[in-house]
C-alpha cells in the first residue's frame, strides 16, 4: 500500500508530512538590521545554497517578517551556522519578541561585527557568511496569486570560519556538529560523513 494524495485532497495524517519528507534541511540562521540599525536574528528552515561562482544562498519566509523586510530594505544579511552547542540559542532566537528587541541579547549571543555588511553575525558560530541581496520576490501559486511567502537570494561577499573547524583543508561539519531541520519539531546532527566519488 502507498499513501497517495493531491494538493486538493486531505492526506488523513495527524501532521503534514511535507517538511519531514524534504529533510534534513540546513537552517538559515539569518542576521539582519533595519535601516535604523536595529538588529534581528531568526532561524529559517526553508533555506539552502543555490550555486557557486558566485556563491549564492536563499531563504524563504512564511510571512513578511523582520528578516525579509530588513533584507529588502537594506540589501544585506548574514548567515550563521547553527550547531548542536548553539541549538538552544538558535531556538530562543525564534521567539516573537517586541518590536526593536534584540534576539542576540535575548539568546545570550555575541554580535560580532561584519567586515563588509552592516548586520552582525553570531560570534559563537563556527562559520558565518556576509551576504548582499540580489533577488527579493513574493512567491505566487499556480493561479499566479500572491502567497504571502517571500524568497530572498543573497550573494556571499565574505566568509568567517573559526580555525579549529578546518581539518586537512576542509570545513569539518562533524566537528562543528552542524544541525538540520527534519520537520515537525525534529532536528538532526551531523555526526558522521561518508564520501561518494562521482563517475568519471
Amino acid at each position: 500500500m502507498t499513501l497517495f494524495y493531491t494538493a486538493d485532497e486531505p492526506h488523513g495524517l495527524p501532521f503534514d508530512p511535507f517538511k519531514a519528507i524534504i529533510a534534513p534541511r540546513p537552517i538559515g540562521w539569518i542576521g539582519s538590521c533595519d535601516p535604523e540599525g536595529r538588529v534581528n536574528l531568526a532561524p529559517y528552515s526553508f533555506f539552502n545554497a543555490l550555486g557557486s561562482r558566485p556563491h549564492m544562498i536563499a531563504f524563504s519566509s512564511e510571512g513578511f517578517k523582520d528578516s525579509p523586510r530588513n533584507a529588502r530594505d537594506t540589501g544585506e544579511f548574514t548567515f550563521n551556522l547553527a550547531t548542536l552547542p548553539l541549538a538552544r540559542q538558535m531556538n530562543l532566537s525564534s521567539a516573537s519578541l517586541g518590536n526593536g528587541e534584540n534576539e542576540f541579547d535575548f539568546a545570550g549571543l555575541t554580535m560580532a561585527p561584519s567586515r563588509i555588511v552592516r548586520p552582525p553575525y553570531v560570534g559563537e558560530s563556527p562559520a558565518a557568511l556576509e551576504c548582499k541581496v540580489i533577488e527579493f520576490l513574493e512567491l505566487k501559486d499556480l493561479e499566479r496569486r500572491p502567497t504571502g511567502r517571500y524568497l530572498i537570494v543573497g550573494q556571499v561577499v565574505a566568509t568567517h570560519i573559526k580555525d579549529e573547524f578546518i581539518t586537512d583543508g576542509r570545513f569539518d561539519a562533524v566537528k562543528a556538529q552542524t544541525i538540520a531541520r527534519c520537520g515537525y519539531n525534529d532536528y538532526a546532527t551531523v555526526e558522521s560523513q561518508w564520501e561518494l566519488v562521482r563517475p568519471g
